[in-house]
């Protein structure tokens, strides 16, 4: 169960205000990406906790998407985890560690809360430390609105308790091979809490404040019929591809700037009318009709015994790929027999906002050939 205002959809009704309220009685169904987050958010506790020696129960029996590489990960951030902690101790015998910390954020969020994936206090510094098992979309910790909601719940928690000066804020996304570190001072984030967190969700509660849209709207359960979304993408139509014959370079510009979002918006237009069209509702010019299908066993296990009595090899022959390698070989293992056997080819040049992280390429077409 999630808060209407909640700290994971806070980069939402940060932006849009009204967000909130008009998806407030749509169902959220959640993607099956959302469910693979929640079986790898299991097992990472299991395994944390577990290193911690604390009470845990083993989630893999019930977890419908674990598999060789989610254990993997999960493993590589109990060891982050722990290797941060080892670093903490030696300027701080005893610090406080918490896993899966429920936090009330409600003093600033009208009735939201939370879950601290987790929370290491030492030293007047205030770790908050966030898996993400997402591989579409790097998420960073500067100024992760998210975040510093946990930071503001953890700090109603454990104020009174400890001396806490400054907040630290992490994120570990192994499948991006993205650690983001990022910190504000207790001042800092108490002003924002005040002057900018307050104030939008007192306004989203109510259903008040404005409609903006951006690249936050496809996190939006309401992203499907919100007509100010639909305006946003639908300003592309102003530009006239009959006359001149050929877009001015700062025309492409401007295209290129909303063509992710655009794709978006029409594959959640197109999803939600299937689902409106399935439970009776008729689109002038539209019918729903069986799909592209393809042919699969039925017993997979009956098929290879059949195969094998008519004296045929029913299996193909591969060789795993290197993360499968390297969970059957362990990582040092890996390391010392194949190290010099692998490598990372450059990646396909992609045309991306100048706001991404990545350097630029100097030249990009002649750098690109030089280097294949």
């Amino acid at each position: 169960m999630h808060a209407l205002l909640s700290p994971s959809s806070a980069h939402i009704w940060l932006n849009c205000n009204r967000a909130p309220m008009m998806g407030k009685d749509m169902p959220d169904t959640g993607s099956e990406y959302t469910r693979e987050g929640t079986d790898a958010h299991s097992l990472c506790e299991y395994l944390l906790k577990t290193a911690l020696g604390m009470d845990a129960k083993d989630p893999v029996p019930d977890l419908d998407y674990y598999n060789s590489q989610m254990q993997e990960y999960a493993e590589g951030y109990r060891d982050f985890v722990i290797e941060k902690l080892q670093q903490i101790k030696e300027t701080c015998k005893d610090p406080f560690v918490c896993v899966e910390q429920s936090l009330d954020i409600s003093e600033y969020v009208p009735e939201s809360f939370g879950t601290g994936d987790c929370i290491i206090i030492a030293d007047g510094v205030m770790s908050i430390i966030d898996f993400k098992y997402g591989l579409g979309v790097i998420v960073e910790a500067e100024n992760n609105p998210q975040l510093m909601c946990y930071a503001l719940g953890a700090l109603a928690m454990f104020d009174d308790i400890y001396s806490i000066d400054e907040v630290e804020m992490v994120i570990y996304q192994p499948r991006r091979e993205n650690i983001s570190t990022w910190r504000i001072t207790r001042t800092e984030l108490l002003e924002w809490a005040k002057d900018i967190l307050k104030p939008a969700a007192d306004l989203a509660i109510k259903g008040e404040g404005t409609f903006v849209a951006g690249e936050h709207c496809r996190f939006c359960k309401a992203r499907a019929i919100c007509r100010r979304r639909a305006e946003y993408n639908l300003e592309l139509a102003r530009y006239d591809f009959e006359q001149p014959d050929t877009l001015t370079d700062t025309e492409i510009a401007a295209v290129l700037a909303k063509v992710d979002e655009l794709v978006s918006w029409a594959g959640d237009i197109k999803d939600y009318a299937l689902e409106q069209a399935l439970n009776g509702t008729h689109y002038d010019g539209f019918k729903v009709v069986e799909g592209r299908s393809v042919r699969k066993y039925t017993d997979e296990t009956k098929v290879a015994q059949t195969v094998e009595k008519a004296g045929y090899d029913p299996y193909e022959k591969k060789l795993l790929g290197i993360t499968a390698m390297t969970s059957l070989l362990g990582k040092k293992m890996f390391s010392e027999l194949l190290g010099d056997f692998v490598t990372k080819p450059q990646g396909k040049p992609a045309l991306v906002p100048e706001s991404d992280k990545r350097p630029e390429i100097n030249n990009a077409k002649t750098d690109f050939k030089e280097e294949n």
